[in-house]
């Protein structure tokens, strides 16, 4: 299975790969990614990739930690021309909106170039149009915003996405599982397997795998009934479900429903899932640009001062200071 042809068959020469990397970016997303391409060049005794590094102005580079990457330039025409293109971004995508960088991106694609987004890189690619009729991931934390601003892609949960010639990454240790099944496409299965365990990965992670764990080991929780009951309330932020309607997708009643949440999450039903619905709100303050009234409305409050009072006890600050700390 091929990315756009013959770049990801050819094993006579080395491949180039990319990193552009946005100011505020994961140091691990993109860490794990070059790292797993070493260690295929090491373990084989051979150059099997080349990199190079990108920012926007062609300046050095700031992760999120601070840590500072010197780059070789632009993304630009006049660049060495990449197989694959690597857009590392995190903190705040959303708010990324440098037009040249979209023209650069966009030239590239056009120019044979396998663009990849991770971590929040998917949203810079989405805004250079380079998703449209494409499948897609995104880290979960950004997904709920990323939803509410490309109502039109088809996007997945998983930990990863190849679709023809883009690819998609949720972030964190899923770009290690990336670079293995690019590796294998390329190299074979017998040097992906070898830098799987240079890297400890036990297990082998299929792109579709879940990007979180499962609802009873996140909360620790065994009980099949509240952990149905927590999963309807994940699934229906926009429109809360009532406390009955919990009971019954749980099987028990609403006073045993009470009594297990107590019992399990040290909440009762609707004090755990306000927060739930105002975690989900502080995420799309700072993610999007949807004004104070959508995002109540996005997230079940009919009444946008009682959001907003509510906003304030569980964060001590109003919706408006959480946004303007983005």
């Amino acid at each position: 299975m091929t990315l756009n042809g013959s770049a990801m068959t050819r094993r006579d020469a080395a491949l180039v790969l990319g990193f552009l990397l946005i100011d505020d970016f994961a140091l691990m997303s993109y860490a794990v990614l070059v790292e797993a391409f070493r260690a295929a060049n090491t373990l084989s005794g051979r150059t099997l990739y080349r990199w190079r590094h990108y920012s926007v102005a062609g300046a050095p580079a700031r992760a999120s930690n601070g840590v500072e990457i010197v780059v070789d330039g632009v993304p630009d025409a006049r660049a060495e021309p990449c197989d694959i293109l690597f857009v590392c971004a995190g903190g705040n995508p959303s708010a990324f909106a440098d037009s040249e960088t979209f023209s650069r991106l966009r030239a590239a694609a056009a120019r044979g170039t396998i663009i990849a987004g991770v971590s929040g890189g998917p949203y810079i690619l989405a805004r250079a149009g380079l998703l449209a009729g494409r499948r897609c991931t995104v880290h979960w934390e950004h997904e709920p915003a990323f939803r509410e601003a490309f109502p039109q892609l088809a996007v997945e949960g998983g930990l990863y996405v190849i679709d023809g010639p883009r690819i998609t990454c949720a972030g964190g240790t899923a770009g290690l599982d990336l670079a293995v099944e690019l590796i294998g496409r390329h190299q074979g299965p017998e040097i992906a397997a070898q830098v799987g365990e240079w890297f400890i990965r036990t297990q082998p992670r299929e792109g579709s795998g879940a990007q979180r764990q499962a609802l009873a080991a996140r909360y620790h929780v065994s009980h099949s009934g509240v952990v149905a009951a927590l999963a309807a309330m994940e699934a229906h932020i926009a429109e809360p479900l009532d406390r009955r309607d919990l009971a019954a997708r749980a099987g028990v009643s609403l006073r045993q429903l009470e009594r297990l949440f107590a019992q399990h999450i040290g909440q009762t039903i609707g004090q755990h899932y306000l927060a739930l619905r105002l975690d989900a709100a502080r995420r799309l303050l700072r993610e999007t640009g949807l004004s104070r009234i959508e995002v109540a409305v996005a997230c079940g409050f009919s009444d946008v001062s009682h959001f907003s009072r509510s906003f304030r006890r569980r964060f001590g600050q109003s919706p408006l200071q959480a946004r303007s700390r983005r």
